[in-house]
């Protein structure tokens, strides 16, 4: 199966993956988080009952402090003797620092260090927090605390006092309500590292996709460009080396050895395409060395305007052949720079090449340079058949060549504007292109001048 069939079914088989694994890591956070608040509640509640059986204990052990009266002297209805002989209620005994202190060794004992809380002793309402009689005992911001059930958990326990034989109770019943804040935020405190680290990996997992995918991507882009390479290079040495068999052909002809001009002809035919072998092998190897970086620059100043005058010269030929013309402006005052000689002839070559190659009828090539305060600026401009957008972005790709159309006589392996953009660069130098379908393009360079501390 090619990578064009199996690359859809990887990226579905992968996607379902992670979809999946997104899903469950989710799922488990969810689960995780009521778990810990059930936990959490469980924790509330133990330390609470803890505190109100300490609460309902210590009461017990010292009761109210009774008047002995003489006989005949009782008074059940006097309302003073009645306050003397009644038991204080846990509100009354207890101050909010000794119920505070309380709570806070409960939930330390529990496992709840550092937690905020507030509370409160009342009679009993009837279990709910939000109707309590007026409170005897309270902390400073219960009240506050108590109303927000949103962010804050709450446990309601009640002070239950020991029965009597008949059933009564000695001491009155009271209620111990205990509310914690921003339980939800010390829940996601507790599991920061799990959820960070599920976070964490998630990451990664999609991270490990996206770098498959693309590398799939560029392997099934290398395979397109391999094959067209091999298809272009096949049909670049095909031509000359059957151009070659048919010379050396004719020269084996008894009538063409005796005739010296046509003997001449058919060598001078091989000489010119064997060069013209030689200069793809030398293309391909420009672009192999340029790979591996071991291309060395000799540098040295070069007026840039000589070069771009012998470089346009060399194509008049082509040009008339074409029924084209050209125009050079040369506006820079100062043309100086440090370059190498062939290398910069041989980007100005190249684009040139390229504008002749998808050229259209009444071609016109336009070089125009400019100065900017460091740079030397070189406009090449054509007004052929132009480029799209998704062709501009990947012109300078190595191996990449544009659809051409009805145009089937451009050649070439697509390294020429990958080696010029790579040489230009070479140079510290900037190079862009602005096209338009139909009406041509404009190939911008930019260039640093020589100083004179550059040798």
């Amino acid at each position: 199966m090619g990578l064009k069939k199996i690359f859809p079914v990887i990226f579905v088989l992968i996607s379902l993956s992670l979809i999946g694994s997104i899903y469950i890591q989710i799922n488990w956070i969810y689960t995780m988080l009521e778990n810990k608040q059930e936990e959490l509640k469980h924790k509330l509640r133990d330390a609470t009952s803890y505190v109100a059986q300490e609460l309902v204990t210590q009461r017990g052990t010292n009761p109210g402090k009774l008047l002995r009266l003489k006989p005949g002297l009782w008074r059940p209805s006097d309302p003073f003797t009645t306050e003397l002989m009644r038991v204080p209620t846990i509100a009354e005994r207890y101050t909010v620092e000794d119920v505070s202190d309380k709570m806070r060794k409960a939930l330390n004992l529990v496992g709840l260090k550092n937690t905020r809380f507030e509370f409160s002793i009342s009679s009993d309402p009837g279990g709910s927090p939000l109707n309590l009689r007026p409170l005897e005992l309270r902390s400073r911001n219960f009240l506050n605390e108590i109303l927000d059930t949103s962010n804050n958990l709450s446990a309601i326990m009640p002070l239950l006092a020991p029965e009597n034989a008949d059933g009564s109770s000695t001491f009155p019943d009271e209620v111990l309500v205990v509310v914690i804040s921003d339980y939800k935020k010390m829940v996601l405190g507790e599991m920061r590292v799990m959820i960070g680290g599920a976070i964490f990996f998630t990451l990664v997992i999609i991270a490990a996709f996206y770098v498959t995918v693309n590398a799939l991507l560029r392997q099934k882009k290398l395979s397109e460009v391999k094959n067209d390479f091999i298809n272009n290079m096949t049909h670049e040495f095909k031509t000359p080396l059957a151009t070659i068999s048919l010379a050396v052909d004719a020269l084996r002809n008894e009538k063409v050895v005796q005739d010296r001009t046509k003997s001449e002809y058919f060598t001078g035919i091989i000489k010119e395409e064997n060069k013209r072998m030689n200069k793809q092998v030398e293309t391909i190897l420009q672009a192999s060395l340029l790979d591996r970086q071991d291309q060395q620059l000799n540098l040295k100043a070069l007026h840039a305007h000589v070069i771009i005058q012998e470089a346009m010269e060399n194509f008049q030929l082509q040009l008339e052949g074409k029924g084209g013309r050209s125009e050079v402006q040369f506006n820079a005052k100062n043309d100086l720079i440090l370059a190498d000689e062939v290398h910069f002839t041989n980007i100005i070559t190249n684009l040139i090449d390229n504008a002749v190659k998808y050229s259209k009828d009444n071609l016109l090539i336009r070089i125009t340079t400019q100065n900017t305060q460091k740079n030397l600026v070189i406009r090449i401009e054509d007004n052929g058949i132009g480029m799209s957008k998704e062709t501009q972005r990947r012109i300078f790709e190595k191996f990449y060549r544009a659809h051409t159309g009805n145009l089937h006589n451009v050649k070439g392996f697509g390294l020429g504007l990958s080696y010029v953009k790579t040489i230009v660069e070479a140079h510290e130098g900037k190079i862009k292109v602005d096209s338009t379908v139909g009406r041509g393009t404009t190939f911008t360079l930019e260039f640093p001048l020589k100083t004179g501390q550059e040798a």
